[in-house]
């Protein structure tokens, strides 16, 4: 490998403590920042929904995240992107936070400071990363009709006596669109040029179906994520939603908040994710565990 620069990566399965479940996310180690095309290179070739790249800034005295999804596209926003790439370095054994004198730790992600609380799961000795997402932000309703029709479902399959499908934002604007139940949610099979261009038309990014879980479970709701207008035909965990949901749940009184809830997503893909979420007055919390399932180097 003359002339060639190995960079070492982990592949984890993000909000889940399993290996072969949750979401699975590429970070890779780098030394600072990388050409934008090296970026771009290295993300088609993992083909997850996302790859992470970190290093630890002595300058910022934190760690520095940049996430591209395998069609080339920079990320924002707290998500499984961030937390499998906080969970990474901390696994990896680098001490992301030791220089930092503020009581609340952070990282960056395009040069945004990101606050995040850290625990750890002793039965399984890996880190718990909360990231704290801004308050939720309702934004602008979409007509039932619309979504039914992009996702191949009837009116009636949507919840709308609850609620309507409807624009959320704290990071990232997606929208939340509530459907009667777990069965009718794990059926359809959604036409992504017409989500695409519900999205262009109303400037949002994903949609966060959500379907209300049977009494007696741990999750709270149970939830399908698609972003097609960046690249994802449907994603299996989804933090950068899971903050919009809980807090449009919040203001609907569905749910209380600083009160800890579960949501449920990936079912369908066989990849079964399990999201915190919390509501409070002054942000939401999103947070759960990650696991290192395979580790290896690349070269550039």
């Amino acid at each position: 490998m003359s002339g060639r620069k190995a960079l070492e990566y982990y592949v984890l399965d993000v909000f889940s403590n399993e290996s072969y479940k949750g979401n699975p996310l590429s970070v890779v180690f780098t030394d600072g920042n990388l050409k934008l095309e090296t970026y771009q290179d290295i993300s088609r070739e993992f083909r997850y929904s996302e790859t992470s790249f970190v290093y630890y800034s002595t300058r910022e005295k934190a760690l520095v995240v940049r996430s591209f999804t395998p069609t080339g596209i920079e990320i924002d926003g707290a998500g499984h992107n961030l937390l499998g790439a906080v969970c990474g370095a901390l696994l990896k054994g680098i001490p992301i936070f030791e220089e930092q004198n503020e009581s609340e730790p952070f990282v960056i992600m395009n040069h945004s400071v990101i606050p995040v609380s850290v625990s750890f799961d002793l039965d399984n000795f890996s880190p718990v990363v909360q990231m704290h997402q801004k308050s939720a932000v309702i934004k602008s309703e979409i007509p039932t009709y619309r979504i039914a029709v992009a996702l191949g479902l009837k009116i009636e399959d949507l919840d709308v006596n609850s609620f309507v499908p409807t624009i959320v934002k704290t990071e990232v604007a997606h929208t939340m669109v509530p459907i009667k139940n777990s069965q009718i949610l794990n059926s359809f099979v959604p036409d992504n040029q017409l989500l695409i261009q519900i999205s262009k038309e109303y400037n949002f990014e994903g949609f966060y179906c959500f379907a209300p879980a049977e009494e007696g479970q741990e999750h709270i709701v149970e939830t399908r994520f698609f972003n097609p207008i960046i690249g994802i035909n449907e994603d299996p965990a989804t933090g950068t939603a899971a903050g919009p949901l809980i807090g449009f749940l919040t203001q609907k009184k569905f749910t209380k908040p600083d009160k800890e809830y579960k949501i449920l997503q990936g079912v369908k893909l066989k990849q079964p994710s399990m999201i915190e979420v919390m509501n409070r007055d002054e942000d939401i919390l999103v947070g759960g565990s990650s696991i290192i399932t395979m580790k290896g180097e690349l070269y550039v």
